[in-house]
C-alpha cells in the first residue's frame, strides 16, 4: 500500500467558475481497473458539469482535503491562494508568452517549492500539441455563428448550445432544419477547423473549392476553407512555408479579402499573432461591397486576425454588433451591422463531452508517462520543478522576478 499513487482532481477555482475537468466518472473508474497503484480521489464542486454524485456511484470517493496526494489535475489557473506547497500539478498555467496576470500565481509555485507541468505544453514528437480544446471549441463557434445568423436574418432558429445537456442532444435539433442559401468561409486547418467542419457535415453544408466558391452563387448553403497555405503567401515570391511563415509572418501577405465580398458567415479558426496581417482592415469594413454579415471569431483574439474583434462576448450574451463605419460596438442583429461572435470559454458550453475528449488524449498519451518518471515529453512540459524554473523555461525568470502590479 505504500506504493499506491494519490492523484487529486480539484475543484476550479479561478473566476468565473470552469465546469470542466480531466477525467469523467467513467475514466477515473477505468484509471483505478488498469492501474491498481492508483488511487483517485475528487474534491466536491458544485459547478462542475460531472455531479459529485456520478463520481461517488463509480466508486470515486470525494475529499475536500487532497494534502496526501502527489499529483493535482485541474483545468484552469489555480489562484495562488489556493497552491498547495511541494505537490506537482498539471493544468494549463497561461505562463509561457509571460502573461502578466498570472505572475503573481507562477511567483507562489516557487515559493511553494511545487512542480507545475502544463497541459498547453505537453507535444508528440512531431511538435504537435497532445491536448486542447480546440474541436469543441469548433463544434460550439460554428453553431453559434449559425445560429447568429438564423437571428439576425430570421431565417431559422437554433438553441444555445449551453441549454442542451451534451453533444447528442445539439444534434438533435438538427433534424429537419432547412438552412437558407448562405455562403460560409472557414479558416485554418487544426482542432478548431475540424470541430467547424463537423457542424457543416451533419447538417449538409457542401463544400466547395475556394474558385468555385469565389465566382458561383447556389441556391443552397455551401463553405469552403482556406488554410494557412492558401490564406498567406510571400511577399516576393507568392510561395507558403509553415515553418517560414511561423519564423517571418511579417514578409507575407493575406490573400482574404476577396472573401469578404462574397460571404455571409466567416468561421475563423486560423493562428493569429501579432505581427501576422489581419484578414482584412477597418477601412474594408467600410467599403460598399463588404457582405460579411457575422464573424464567429472562434480563435478570439480581440483586434487580431479579425480587426472588428472589440473584445470577449459570454456565453449567456454571445453575439454584439458593430458599426461598420465607425468600429464601435452596439446591439445585436441589427440591419448594417457586422455581427460578432468572441465567446473566450466555448468549450464550457459542451463540458462532458469537453472533459471527455480531453481526458482521452490524457489516458493514452500522458498518464504513463506521469507514472513513470522521467520522461521526455513531460519533462519539456514542466515549468517549474520543485519551486526552480526549468531550463527549458529559464527566459520566465524575468517575468518572475518583476513587481507583481497587475493582479
Amino acid at each position: 500500500m505504500e506504493n499506491k499513487i494519490h492523484l487529486g482532481l480539484i475543484r476550479e477555482e479561478k473566476q468565473p467558475y470552469d465546469n470542466r475537468v480531466a477525467f469523467n466518472p467513467k475514466q477515473c473508474q477505468w484509471i483505478m481497473q488498469h492501474y491498481p497503484q492508483v488511487q483517485i480521489y475528487v474534491q466536491p464542486s458544485s459547478h462542475r458539469c460531472f455531479r459529485d454524485e456520478e463520481y461517488q456511484r463509480a466508486g470515486i470517493p470525494l475529499q475536500e482535503d487532497l494534502s496526501h496526494c502527489s499529483l493535482l489535475l485541474g483545468i484552469k489557473e489555480v489562484p495562488a491562494d489556493k497552491l498547495m506547497a511541494g505537490k506537482t500539478y498539471l493544468f494549463f498555467s497561461h505562463t509561457k508568452k509571460k502573461q502578466p496576470h498570472n505572475r503573481h500565481m507562477l511567483q507562489t509555485i516557487l515559493e511553494k517549492k511545487i512542480t507545475l507541468i502544463d497541459y498547453e505544453c505537453l507535444v508528440h514528437p512531431d511538435g504537435q500539441r497532445i491536448l486542447g480544446f480546440g474541436f469543441f471549441a469548433g463544434v460550439v463557434g460554428a453553431h453559434n455563428g449559425l445560429q447568429a445568423f438564423g437571428r439576425k436574418t430570421g431565417s431559422f432558429t437554433l438553441q444555445p448550445v449551453h441549454t442542451c445537456h451534451d453533444f447528442q442532444e445539439l444534434i438533435a435539433q438538427y433534424f429537419g432544419i432547412k438552412l437558407p442559401p448562405m455562403k460560409i468561409v472557414l479558416t485554418g486547418s487544426g482542432r478548431v477547423a475540424a470541430g467547424v467542419l463537423e457542424i457543416m457535415g451533419l447538417l449538409g453544408i457542401k463544400y466547395l473549392p475556394p474558385e468555385e466558391y469565389l465566382v458561383n452563387q447556389y441556391t443552397y448553403p455551401v463553405y469552403t476553407q482556406l488554410k494557412a497555405g492558401e490564406l498567406y503567401l510571400r511577399k516576393n515570391d507568392k510561395s507558403y512555408s509553415r515553418a517560414d511563415f511561423h519564423a517571418h509572418p511579417e514578409q507575407y501577405e493575406c490573400r482574404f479579402l476577396p472573401y469578404v465580398t462574397v460571404s455571409d458567415v466567416l468561421m475563423n479558426g486560423i493562428y493569429w499573432d501579432h505581427n501576422i496581417p489581419p484578414l482584412f482592415t477597418p477601412a474594408d469594413l467600410r467599403k460598399d461591397n463588404f457582405r460579411l454579415q457575422v464573424i464567429a471569431d472562434i480563435t478570439d483574439d480581440t483586434h487580431g486576425s479579425v480587426p472588428c474583434n472589440l473584445g470577449d462576448s459570454t456565453i449567456e450574451d454571445p453575439v454584439y454588433g458593430v458599426v461598420k463605419a465607425t468600429m464601435t460596438q452596439t446591439g445585436p442583429y441589427l440591419p448594417d451591422t457586422v455581427d460578432m461572435m468572441c465567446v473566450s470559454n466555448l468549450p464550457n458550453e459542451l463540458p462532458r463531452d469537453a472533459s471527455q475528449y480531453f481526458g482521452d488524449q490524457l489516458m493514452k498519451y500522458v498518464f504513463e508517462a506521469l507514472l513513470q518518471p522521467p520522461d521526455d515529453m513531460i519533462t519539456m512540459a514542466t515549468i517549474a520543478r520543485e519551486g526552480q524554473l526549468t531550463e527549458r523555461f529559464s527566459y520566465l525568470t524575468d517575468y518572475v522576478n518583476e513587481a507583481t502590479s497587475e493582479i
